[in-house]
């Protein structure tokens, strides 16, 4: 199926670029979300008449979305999960997830806008992105923990697991010490008789 393009889409083409893409794409999503047009002579002439017009459009949302992604651009949001003494977290946090934060936090953000590179399921802080625009996106941090101090501390850089490793080393310590005072102690109690 050929359509014409209303829009940049993204690995697909710019604005006004006719292409070759599957039926069910064109038909499902491109045509009924008014990115494209079917590549007739009626529409290719339509086109030619609103192109300015069109342009103008795509101009005036992509500098929008340039000034929000300067405001949303190296935010922080913490998420609160359930999580094992390893960090895994039971279940995932999910693109609906983050972009609700987002909106809580006076933005605007559909899920569909959230990019995860990798599911998010260990506790941390990870770097995801959200399309404002085909041409503008935003940097986000989202710190996923198990409460807010935890969350204080992943920020300040500590890892969980390394902060459960230094606790498990201090109690080791402590009962090797309880050990050597038991065995002093003995030794003394031998010496006396």
């Amino acid at each position: 199926m050929q359509v014409i393009l209303l829009e940049r889409v993204a690995k697909l083409g710019q604005m006004g670029e006719v292409v070759n893409v599957r039926a069910g794409f064109g038909r499902n999503y491109l045509l009924p979300q008014g990115k494209a047009l079917r590549a007739t002579e009626a529409n290719r002439l339509a086109f030619e008449d609103q192109k300015a017009q069109l342009e103008a459009r795509n101009l005036e949302t992509r500098n929008e979305a340039a000034a929000l992604s300067e405001k949303l651009d190296g935010t922080s949001y913490i998420i609160i999960r359930s999580a094992s003494d390893t960090g895994a977290l039971y279940g995932s946090v999910t693109p609906r997830d983050i972009a609700e934060l987002v909106t809580e936090a006076g933005f605007s953000a559909d899920r569909r806008q959230v990019v995860l590179t990798a599911p998010i399921k260990h506790l941390g802080l990870h770097e995801t992105s959200v399309v404002l625009h085909p041409e503008v996106s935003a940097k986000i941090t989202v710190n996923v923990a198990r409460s807010v101090e935890e969350a204080e501390l992943q920020a300040s850089g500590k890892s969980i697991q390394d902060l459960a490793a230094e606790a498990e080393a201090e109690a080791d310590f402590e009962i090797a010490e309880l050990f050597e005072d038991i065995g002093s102690a003995a030794a003394d109690a031998d010496l006396d008789e």
